[in-house]
């Protein structure tokens, strides 16, 4: 999961930074809009949480037990959200990522305190995964463009009422799944 210090610390600003700006989203909108952002800070603070360089923080083997459960009880909220939208289904493949890549640092050796350990998750998971992924950011970015040119002459909006900062928010923790995916 580590990579070197400064990417890894890059990382933990990036996600750390997306789960920020997730609670803001959650004091405006609707309930399922504060919910959808709820979800989204988990996995931002999550992400960064992990992304710490083991030079500076080596957690404790139970750590990478609690994040999988954290996780797994995530995953099994999307599922259930999912009945009524369909967005939810990211954030299971999401929640569904994170606890893989717990489950990988749980079982390397050292608990995950050494960097970076090529080839020690499941092929073919890590692939899809990374494809998913890859798939994601591409489309995100793609409407990314769109929303940014509509609401650039329309009225301004606070932080957290900007579709567009939350599509990036979205893409940025996308794109941080990816490097963490690429250093299993």
């Amino acid at each position: 999961m580590h990579a070197g210090a400064s990417s890894g610390w890059a990382l933990v600003a990036l996600c750390a930074a997306a789960g920020a700006y997730c609670l803001l989203r959650m004091r405006g909108g609707t309930e399922e809009q504060r919910r959808e952002a709820g979800g989204e800070a988990l996995m931002g603070f999550g992400m960064a949480a992990m992304a710490v360089p083991p030079a500076v923080f080596s957690p404790p083997p139970w750590s990478w037990t609690l994040y999988a459960a954290v996780f797994g009880a995530a995953g099994l909220h999307a599922l259930w959200a999912a009945r009524d939208s369909p967005h939810h289904l990211h954030h299971l493949v999401g929640a569904g990522a994170m606890v893989y890549m717990a489950v990988v640092m749980a079982g390397s050796p050292a608990h995950g305190q050494g960097h970076g350990h090529g080839g020690a998750g499941v092929p073919p998971l890590t692939g899809a995964l990374l494809l998913y992924f890859a798939g994601y950011v591409l489309l995100g970015g793609i409407r990314l463009v769109p929303v940014a040119a509509v609401t650039a002459d329309g009225p301004t909006a606070g932080w957290a009422g900007r579709p567009e900062l939350a599509r990036a928010c979205r893409l940025s923790m996308g794109i941080a799944m990816l490097a963490m995916l690429l250093t299993l």
